[in-house]
């Protein structure tokens, strides 16, 4: 995958959570999506499969679902 086809989504915050993060980024349509995504192994968070929707994300992690890959930014 190229730099290239990484998405940045910003936030205003230090971190933002992983549940928050994939229907931010339109990953998940809603929480019970992010949920399921993350029960079933489906998330990746820095190249490693995420089980913890709680996860605290920061700027410059990054967060992989279906072969979408997004960048957490600071706005």
């Amino acid at each position: 995958m190229a730099a290239d086809d990484i998405d940045d989504v910003p936030i205003r915050d230090e971190m933002i959570r992983l549940g928050q993060l994939l229907k931010l980024a339109n990953l998940a349509e809603d929480g019970i999506e992010a949920k399921e995504l993350v029960e079933n192994g489906l998330v990746k968070v820095n190249g490693e499969i995420e089980t913890r929707r709680g996860r605290q994300l920061h700027a410059g992690d990054t967060v992989s679902v279906n072969r979408r890959t997004v960048r957490v930014s600071r706005d």
